[in-house]
């Protein structure tokens, strides 16, 4: 909530905001891709909120690399100047807080978790509930469709391309989405299938391209370890070699979050495990369009890593032996996000509909997605059988509750329409 008055910074220019950006939950500056107009210059990048400014320095942003390309620092407090590891100065705006915000903290806190209508969900008839249930699962395809679309005309009409882009964004698993989605833009599939013979080039292409070979990258803790073990320096010079002859610029290093990951997640171990999909030809459009059943589905997406990484989750740092294999939930998150939408959208692109409603039907075979907001809608009397059903929920709380979108869902619509009704009776 901006205060209303006019905006600035502690030197005294003018602020005002375009657009916030999009909140950061994870590691990294509180808002990305905000726009902020400046003594009249259009600035964008991301924002940092502290209490005081002296938190910049107390939480170590000044030696990180990921603010550099913050564009304004707020905080209640300005008790210091505030600048990046390269030693740009970032202007600052100090923003009170109001006093009844401070007041009403908690109570906000302790927000009923349910949606206002939830009440009614047990009144609710099951033919609405199952026809609303399954204009939700398509609304959230179509979504997914649009995104895949998106991602192909990026790749010049290549859905090949696109589908790889697909299967990397969700082999991020959230956190790391993005930056697996900008890997995959950056991964030369033309050069590399000269080499998909060896999977140890192939694992040099992928490491290279996710910036991972850069020694200064690895913490210093085990920098020495890595350069001894031999592996990283071997994967790095045949990676030197393939760049050099292929002419590869490989993405910034440092947008690879860590922060609150299990290591199963780190982004060494999922590149390793599509470096082994790509070599088995289990990566390509045409064996996911050959799945017809839930069995073939998981056969095509289930991965394993190279020796190296069974003893390790990054360079230098050994672990106890383990084949690292996706997990049941991984996988079953992949058939989901990845595989189902792209027979979809595939389906829509070649106006196939056997393929849409093959993905409609493994769809509703798969297990249903256990999390909150799965959790939440259980309680509220909405059962969730399947992934279809979790889809369709995971559907409404983003598109409809979190937006406020009463009026457009059919429970807000009930819960209006009974209101009007109990008004009119009275």
């Amino acid at each position: 909530m901006l205060p209303l008055r006019e905006l600035t910074t502690t030197d005294g220019y003018a602020v005002e905001v375009i657009d916030p950006g999009l909140h950061n939950r994870h590691a990294g500056p509180d808002f990305f891709n905000a726009k902020v107009r400046i003594n009249g210059t259009l600035w964008v990048g991301n924002v940092e909120i502290h209490e005081k400014s002296t938190d910049w320095y107390a939480h170590g942003h000044h030696h990180d690399k990921a603010y550099n390309n913050v564009i304004l620092h707020v905080a209640e407090v300005i008790d210091t100047d505030v600048r990046t590891s390269e030693g740009e100065y970032i202007p600052q705006m100090q923003m009170t807080v109001p006093p009844q915000v401070k007041e009403h903290y908690e109570e906000l806190l302790s927000e009923d978790k349910y949606p206002p209508c939830h009440r009614i969900i047990p009144e609710l008839t099951r033919l609405t509930v199952h026809s609303w249930m399954c204009a939700l699962q398509t609304e959230r395809l179509e979504q997914k469709t649009e995104a895949i679309r998106e991602r192909v005309r990026q790749c010049e009409g290549s859905w090949e391309k696109g589908y790889f882009m697909t299967l990397a964004r969700n082999f991020g698993f959230g956190v790391n989405g993005d930056a697996f989605e900008l890997w995959a833009k950056v991964i030369p599939l033309e050069a590399v299938a000269h080499h998909r013979d060896d999977l140890f080039q192939i694992e040099a292409i992928f490491m290279g391209q996710a910036g991972l070979l850069d020694p200064d990258l690895i913490p210093e803790y085990y920098r020495e370890e890595a350069l001894q073990e031999g592996y990283f320096t071997k994967l790095r010079k045949e990676y030197l070699y393939l760049q050099h002859k292929f002419n590869l610029t490989p993405m910034d290093g440092t947008l690879w979050r860590f922060l609150r990951l299990r290591p199963q997640n780190f982004p060494h171990i999922r590149i390793a495990q599509l470096a082994t999909l790509y070599y088995e030809r289990r990566a390509g459009l045409s064996q996911l369009i050959a799945c017809e059943t839930i069995e073939q589905l998981s056969s095509c997406l289930t991965s394993y890593v190279t020796p190296y990484w069974e003893t390790h989750y990054t360079f230098g740092s050994t672990s106890c032996y383990t084949e690292k294999h996706l997990s049941p939930t991984s996988l079953n998150l992949l058939m989901i996000n990845t595989a189902i939408p792209m027979l979809f959208a595939y389906g829509r692109h070649l106006s196939k509909e056997t393929l849409c409603d093959r993905a409609f039907n493994l769809l509703e075979q798969l297990k249903a997605e256990n999390n909150y907001i799965t959790r939440m809608w259980k309680e509220c009397g909405l059962n969730v059988e399947n992934a279809g059903d979790s889809q369709a929920l995971l559907q409404l709380k983003k598109e409809y509750c979190d937006k406020k979108d009463c009026l457009r869902c059919r429970i807000g619509y009930a819960l209006i329409a009974k209101s009007v009704n109990v008004t009119h009776r009275e």
